[in-house]
């Protein structure tokens, strides 16, 4: 077999076998296949597509390239969450809690932010002490303690991903929604859950910027998962707007902490309680969602999950304290007010510039090498739909260095969009993909 063959083959519109996707995965990740043959292969994929056999025999080529993670010392379905990335999105930090509460066991990895969108990982390292990265041992360990542990990928874990991504993102390959689904459902399958629920971001702050195609992605990433015998639900969800109302690791950690001690509504709070729900049904814990909801609910309103989630924090060498006080958190304590510039209604809030000023600030990474701030970000203090006046305090800054401080300010001014004339905000929730 060579892979100039499989490169002229797919160039031509024709279906790649098993063998020969196995083929050309096994050998970029053993270096016996170079870069150019490889982004060769992925343009043309990029113009021709891959239809659902092959996209799923790339997927499970992919999770199986390195490591796997073996779940089955941990009794019952082990059910997993993932997000396409969004602006002030601490779902996880909720969602993981109360499905633990509920009975259902959860092992999540999860990744670190890069540009305007946070990472789970590093929103959980703003709690002092806390470890992300355990072994594979500990990992399973405090998942049967504790019934949940969110850790970093660590290890060689799906290392063609990594490869590809690379590869992906500096030959004009990442907007394929094949080559999208199979990244995340490697990862995912890899990891080793029974369950899997996506949460599929749509709009201004999304990688998907348009509905149809998250859509179109979740639809397939559904089939993937389903395909190789792991239930999997996607929810496509809105980002035109920030989910909550922190953006930075620690402000939205206090935030996830609020919701979870009932202190918070909103749609942070019914996110995170549909996204739960789903879970929960994935992994038959309910026989319908609506039960799930109501499970999820109970175990929010009771204070289950707000215990799980100090539970997880001090199996994993945190301050479990924080959960009770999440004044604890250290957050910068310079801080620079936004504010409204005429009287209106505010129509619409920029989730991108939301999240590039957080980054500008130092709560984010322009490069997957830069050092973050865990203490600094941005709290939104109106939503769309509200009248404001000139004057009132749109966002605050919270800050501890002058670099990226004006540049930030003035994103901020312009992702506030006040008009004359109101407008009813949309769902956050446009529709749920199972099958």
């Amino acid at each position: 077999m060579r892979m100039v063959d499989i490169i002229l083959k797919k160039r031509a519109g024709f279906e790649l076998t098993s063998d020969e996707i196995g083929f050309f995965i096994k050998g970029y990740v053993d270096g016996s296949i170079p870069d150019y043959q490889v982004s060769s292969l992925l343009m043309a994929i990029c113009f021709n597509g891959l239809n659902a056999n092959e996209t799923a025999h790339l997927t499970m080529a992919m999770a199986y390239s390195g490591d796997t993670v073996d779940l089955s010392a941990i009794a019952g379905k082990k059910a997993d969450k993932h997000s396409t990335g969004g602006v002030g999105d601490t779902t996880t930090l909720i969602v993981v809690p109360l499905v633990a509460a509920c009975g259902v066991p959860v092992a999540k990895m999860s990744g670190r932010g890069l540009g305007h969108t946070g990472g789970t990982i590093d929103k959980l390292e703003s709690i002092s002490g806390f470890n992300a990265f355990q072994s594979n041992e500990d990992f399973i360990r405090i998942v049967k303690e504790t019934g949940l542990s969110v850790v970093g990928q660590t290890g060689n874990l799906v290392p063609a991903d990594k490869k590809l991504y690379a590869l992906r993102d500096v030959t004009g390959t990442v907007e394929s929604i094949p080559l999208i689904a199979s990244s995340v459902m490697s990862k995912k399958i890899a990891a080793g859950a029974d369950a899997i629920v996506l949460d599929v971001k749509a709009g201004d702050g999304a990688f998907m910027k348009s509905v149809e195609d998250a859509f179109l992605l979740a639809k397939e990433m559904v089939a993937i998962g389903n395909q190789v015998k792991r239930k999997t639900i996607a929810i496509v969800t809105d980002m035109d707007q920030p989910l909550g109302c922190a953006i930075g690791n620690a402000l939205e950690v206090k935030e996830a902490i609020r919701v979870l001690n009932c202190e918070i509504k909103g749609e942070i709070r019914e996110v995170s309680l549909l996204l739960a729900s789903y879970m929960l049904y994935a992994s038959e814990r309910c026989v319908s969602v609506d039960q799930a909801y109501d499970l999820a609910q109970t175990a929010l309103e009771t204070g289950k999950g707000a215990a799980k989630f100090k539970a997880m924090i001090n199996a994993q060498g945190g301050n479990g304290k924080v959960v009770d006080d999440p004044d604890i958190l250290s957050i910068a304590s310079d801080i620079f007010e936004v504010k409204a510039q005429r009287d209106g209604f505010l129509n619409k809030i920029s989730a991108r510039k939301m999240g590039e000023a957080a980054m500008l600030l130092g709560a984010g990474r322009a490069k997957k090498d830069d050092q973050i701030d865990h203490s600094v970000g941005v709290t939104i203090h109106k939503k769309a739909g509200e009248a404001v006046k000139a004057g009132d305090v749109m966002a605050r800054m919270y800050v501890s260095r002058e670099k990226g401080l004006y540049e930030a300010g003035r994103l901020l001014e312009s992702a506030f969009m006040i008009k004359d004339d109101p407008i009813k905000p949309g769902s956050v929730v446009h529709g749920v993909v199972q099958e």
